[in-house]
């Protein structure tokens, strides 16, 4: 069992810095001195924070060169400041989530003593009345973390499904990741991991957080579109 941690952007890559610098700089030594304020924590994420950057991830054509990290931090701050939430340890909770969700293994809840991971909401919620503590921590975080995924990223296909077949709807997968992120935000593991504040925070904005993915997965139409691979988007 992983938790998600809200670490994105300790985890940027060479080529995120070059990509920094490629986009960001004007001068032949801007380099060394984008470089100096990255590796700075303040004033990294000013620079973090600059708009040409999202504007480069959106319009460059073909795979972008940059870790899924660096890739969903920019652009997940910038929808989650459009829409008032300007926490940027939410930001790179949420952009984490992403990351591990975008490879298909990760979708499913691993559990101690089950075969397989669980994929549905109703296994994880039933292997829930057995669980340790530690389990109970994890399953719950990965309902909360699956619902904003799935509620964000596939708004359509929810809604398509709910109409088609009597497939949850929307609201119901806001109500259990608000329910499952509320559950745990109080917890010894939260608290130890520093999450707290973040799962108390999409408690309460859960709908916010997701509205904004929403916005974010119009934009990027391969991201929204199940038939293409996420990983498609990098080299």
């Amino acid at each position: 069992m992983t938790v998600i941690h809200a670490n994105c952007r300790v985890q940027f890559t060479a080529e995120d810095v070059a990509f920094v610098i490629k986009t960001l700089g004007r001068q032949p030594n801007d380099g060394a001195s984008l470089v100096a304020l990255l590796t700075d924590a303040d004033t990294r994420d000013a620079v973090l924070d600059d708009p040409a950057l999202v504007r480069a991830l959106l319009e460059q054509r073909g795979c972008l060169r940059v870790s899924h990290h660096f890739y969903f931090y920019v652009l997940v701050r910038h929808v989650l400041r459009q829409s008032g939430l300007d926490d940027r340890a939410l930001a790179d909770y949420v952009a984490e989530v992403l990351t591990e969700f975008s490879r298909e293994e990760r979708t499913g809840c691993a559990v101690p003593g089950q075969p397989q991971p669980l994929k549905y909401y109703f296994e994880m919620l039933a292997a829930l009345q057995t669980a340790d503590d530690l389990t109970t921590f994890c399953v719950q975080a990965h309902i909360g973390n699956h619902s904003l995924f799935l509620s964000g990223v596939f708004p359509e296909r929810i809604r398509q499904r709910a109409e088609r077949r009597g497939f949850p709807s929307m609201r119901y997968y806001e109500e259990i990741g608000r329910a499952s992120f509320r559950a745990i935000s109080g917890h010894r593991l939260a608290q130890r991991y520093e999450l707290s504040p973040i799962y108390d925070l999409l408690s309460q904005r859960f709908e916010r957080a997701r509205l904004a993915l929403n916005e974010l997965a119009d934009r990027i139409f391969c991201l929204g579109d199940p038939e293409v691979p996420l990983h498609q988007l990098f080299k």
